[in-house]
């Protein structure tokens, strides 16, 4: 597979390992691409909250080739489908944080957030005491995202 034997990979990088663990309830892959993989976010704003990482190790979108570019936004429009089916969600968040100035917690290794969003889903928790709460496990998450995403292919 090309995304392994990728000589551009950083030893450190969490994007760059993830998708070469064995599927398990353990690893939050959702799909595997050609050229970009789905993952659950391990500290997620909501259920569902999703990531699209390219294979290659690159901290810019601008660096990475157009058809890697294309590829995230078709998974990222097949994201919204499925995040839309599955949990009903109302509205979505889409972005990518560019450099630390920009949030990212990542800086290396670019990365589109797909964030499903519901009327009201902001509330005190969330802003007064900076506290998430989700109505389901990561493990669930995953698998009801994964199976639903094998299902559309």
């Amino acid at each position: 597979m090309v995304y392994i034997e990728n000589p551009n990979k950083e030893e450190n990088c969490v994007f760059c390992t993830e998708p070469d663990r064995p599927e398990s309830d353990d690893n939050l892959v959702v799909y595997r691409g050609q050229r970009a993989y789905v993952i659950l976010n391990r500290y997620p704003y909501t259920s569902g909250h999703l990531m699209i990482v390219p294979f290659d190790h690159q901290p810019s979108l601008e660096m990475l080739p157009p058809e890697v570019r294309a590829e995230i936004m078709e998974l990222a429009a097949r994201a919204i489908q499925i995040l839309q089916n599955e949990y009903h969600a109302q509205g979505f968040n889409l972005g990518v944080n560019i450099g630390e100035a920009a949030g990212a917690g990542i800086i290396g290794h670019v990365h589109m957030h797909v964030v499903p969003r519901w009327s009201g889903d902001t509330n005190f928790m969330s802003t007064l005491g900076q506290t998430r709460v989700l109505p389901e496990s990561l493990g669930d998450t995953c698998r009801r995202v994964r199976s639903a995403w094998d299902k559309s292919l």
